[in-house]
């Protein structure tokens, strides 16, 4: 396995660590084909409907705390045993938010562009509670080494994102930006809420949104559920949503259609030499 230099410290990128929530060996809604998904542990994001918490806490300095230290070379032998597998697919890396472990994530891609086997593809799944365009070279080698972005816009909203996510909206409209800049195919995910984010104004909105950018391959509208509910239990949290019923997959469906018209007429205007609307 080849050894490329990584820019902090000097250190071999098969030697970088990133700490861990848990690798899945079979992923197959984490990017195109059959992949390897590797869960990062921490996030900063406290969604209400967030299925995994056990992925919020970050591991500690001194290395306590939740999570595992695995290194870069662990994550591409595991891979490489079921390289056969992962033909039409490839490496993930979700969390958590990877984008809060932007070297250990740049290393792996880095090496996985350069697996001796042949080349792997790389997808980011991130919600960009990380990033910022006022400090986006910290996270140019990772976006360098990066072949698709799973990209979560939780809502158009900017005074419901902050309410149901407890951050601004701002680090995902600004990763779509940088990611349109860099023509990263990026395929976007929305989740459906009842209640919170499933009118038809905000699904318009959505699609306005994306619009704006031209590496948009697709949109996923996800139909809310409560299988998360029992690791709240589990981890003695309070549910957020307890109540809210599970959102039916057609509505979802509907909505999506809503969302795909908004967003072909924006992508029409802008075309056309119109001047965008302001977002929020």
């Amino acid at each position: 396995m080849s050894v490329r230099t990584g820019e902090k410290g000097g250190r071999d990128n098969l030697a970088v660590t990133g700490r861990l929530h848990s690798i899945e060996s079979f992923g197959t809604v984490d990017g195109p084909g059959t992949r390897l998904v590797v869960f990062c542990q921490g996030c900063p994001m406290r969604c209400q409907y967030c299925h995994n918490p056990d992925t919020w806490e970050f591991g500690r300095a001194d290395g306590t705390g939740p999570g595992t230290d695995v290194t870069v070379a662990e994550v591409l032998e595991r891979f490489e045993r079921n390289r056969p597998f992962y033909r039409s697919g490839g490496l993930t890396v979700t969390g958590g938010e990877p984008m809060a472990q932007p070297d250990f994530v740049a290393a792996l891609f880095e090496e996985a562009h350069e697996a001796p086997a042949g080349r792997i593809h790389t997808c980011l799944d991130t919600s960009a509670a990380t990033f910022s365009a006022a400090h986006a070279e910290r996270f140019s080698r990772l976006l360098d080494a990066t072949d698709m972005v799973l990209l979560d816009i939780k809502t158009s909203d900017p005074v419901l994102h902050e309410r149901l996510c407890g951050m601004p909206a701002s680090h995902a409209l600004e990763l779509g930006d940088e990611l349109a800049r860099r023509g990263i195919p990026t395929l976007v995910r929305h989740v459906i809420v009842p209640g919170l984010t499933d009118s038809e104004e905000e699904c318009a909105a959505v699609g306005r949104i994306i619009g704006e950018w031209d590496n948009v391959v697709g949109l996923d509208f996800l139909p809310y559920h409560t299988l998360g509910k029992s690791k709240y239990e589990k981890l003695g949290i309070p549910y957020p949503l307890e109540g809210v019923k599970a959102m039916e997959a057609a509505r979802a469906k509907e909505l999506r259609e809503v969302a795909l018209r908004a967003f072909a007429r924006r992508r029409s205007e802008r075309r056309g030499g119109r001047r965008p609307e302001r977002r929020g």
